[in-house]
């Protein structure tokens, strides 16, 4: 289980998640400042001149237990603008980079596989030695047999 959470540190994102959450939080004390001084004000006007238009006071004269629709309100908003900003400011910029960058990847030829280098010698070995081209891998009664390798023409 630590060895885990050591490779999780280890890895070279943990900076880049780091940096992250401090520029998401910045983002959001923006956002919050943002929704209390514009937004609110706006909600409040809806119910009169302060919150107590959109609070419900469950106690009489007690102040702190007062549901406060309007700072739930605010709470939502607060998320929906932080989240399309992310949205649109990031997810969507990365999908297109990554779009991008997956169209210019054209399929290049891939390395050969150690099968096939050898297929490759044992026919340039053959061509050598004037024999015809084995098309595939030889089977075992080609090997026995003589055909289909360069072994039957070095015994007779």
């Amino acid at each position: 289980m630590l060895k885990g959470f050591k490779d999780f540190l280890m890895r070279g994102n943990i900076i880049d998640l780091a940096v992250a959450v401090v520029v998401g939080s910045a983002f959001t004390a923006l956002v919050t400042a943002f929704t209390t001084s514009i937004i609110k004000p706006l909600i409040a006007a809806t119910g009169g001149g302060n919150v107590t238009g959109l609070s419900i006071e469950i106690v009489a004269g007690n102040k702190a237990s007062t549901i406060d629709f309007a700072a739930v309100i605010n709470a939502v908003i607060t998320f929906l603008i932080t989240a399309a900003v992310v949205y649109f400011l990031f997810v969507v910029p990365m999908n297109k980079i990554s779009e991008r960058r997956k169209k210019g990847k054209e399929e290049g030829q891939s390395e050969p596989t150690d099968v096939e280098l050898l297929m490759e010698i044992r026919n340039l070995l053959r061509a050598e030695q004037g024999l015809p081209r084995i098309e595939g891998l030889a089977t075992d009664e080609q090997a026995t047999t003589g055909t289909g390798n360069g072994n039957a023409a070095s015994r007779n």
